[in-house]
């Protein structure tokens, strides 16, 4: 961990940078985003403007390629086994960001939970979105049982109508190429629909990851298309509660680690290692591959231990990044 009143290592070591966008379509991305949730719908205006503060300054130092907004919702109907932590509703991210996050000045990934909004309130976000700060990744339904107000593929379909020049993002998630052995065909059929990098589910079988990110790179040498960026999601895991919530949101933890976090004595210790751990041989099998990849750093916790090791998590894996392309 850091020394107290230390900056990170990397601090600086991004200047010069290309913008994001032009990272995320070029040849070679290798961008570190840092992901977070917008505070509680139900946090007064100046509780929203002190987080919004904070996460600024907590940032600056780490000069990560970009900032990554979360669109919160109710999962219940994925998972009818009782939530480990209760839902509670987030602001809109787009509001958050443009209301709050003024201080701000390197773009922003909004995700949208496409299904939760009527056709015209996305309309009118898409009309109204910088694109020069703003990307976006759509997120469809969580099951079939879901409300869906409207579909990804409609919704891709708005974005190509109303702003083809918003740089659109998919996800990937591992868990579903375990399952099925298809996930590469998801990533590869959203990307002939316009989407230009994909941001994974949180990352914690680094194996299955390898498998798909190779199945995916493969299948688009047999297409002939260059593939996009995958952005790794890593996010530290500080107690049993948040395990268990991770399990919860089907994030695949391979038996052993659950082992080592289960009777860690310290299992925020332990995850952090894991994730500097499957950063470094994530980036190694991506650089022997040649396929183009990138690293989100997620911090969605309100407990102030969490956050500092996601921020000081984000330091390594900005190090990591810059000195092997050093």
């Amino acid at each position: 961990m850091l020394e107290e009143g230390r900056t990170s290592p990397a601090a600086g070591a991004t200047a010069g940078r290309l913008p994001l966008a032009a990272q995320l379509t070029g040849a070679d991305s290798r961008v570190l985003l840092f992901g977070i949730t917008p505070p509680r719908r139900s946090a007064s205006p100046d509780e929203v403007r002190e987080i919004a503060a904070r996460t600024i300054a907590r940032l600056a130092p780490l000069h990560v390629d970009g900032l990554v907004l979360y669109d919160i919702d109710d999962e219940q109907d994925r998972n009818p086994d009782e939530r480990p932590f209760p839902y509670l509703p987030t602001l809109d991210p787009a509001v958050f960001h443009s209301e709050y996050l003024t201080g701000w000045d390197g773009p922003v990934v909004v995700y949208r939970c496409v299904s939760k909004y009527p056709e015209g309130d996305l309309r009118s976000w898409l009309r109204g979105a910088d694109t020069e700060r703003v990307l976006s990744v759509f997120v469809g339904a969580s099951s079939s049982q879901k409300t869906v107000h409207t579909g990804l593929r409609r919704a891709q379909e708005l974005r190509q109508e109303i702003r083809p020049d918003l740089l659109l993002g998919g996800v990937a998630i591992t868990e579903r190429h375990v399952r099925g052995g298809d996930e590469h065909l998801r990533i590869a059929g959203k990307q002939a629909q316009g989407c230009a990098f994909f941001i994974s589910q949180v990352i914690y079988d680094v194996d299955a990851t390898k498998s798909l990110v190779s199945d995916y790179y493969y299948a688009c040498l047999e297409r002939g298309v260059a593939p996009r960026p995958i952005l790794f999601t890593l996010s530290v895991c500080g107690s049993l509660k948040t395990l268990a919530f991770l399990e919860w949101l089907g994030v695949r933890i391979p038996s052993w680690l659950k082992n080592a976090l289960r009777h860690a004595p310290d299992p925020l210790a332990e995850s952090y290692d894991y994730c500097v751990t499957a950063a470094g041989e994530l980036s190694a099998f991506c650089r022997r591959l040649g396929m183009p990849f990138g690293f989100n750093v997620e911090s969605v916790s309100i407990r102030k231990v969490e956050i500092e090791a996601s921020i000081e998590l984000a330091g390594r894996v900005r190090a990591l990044l810059d000195h092997e392309d050093a």
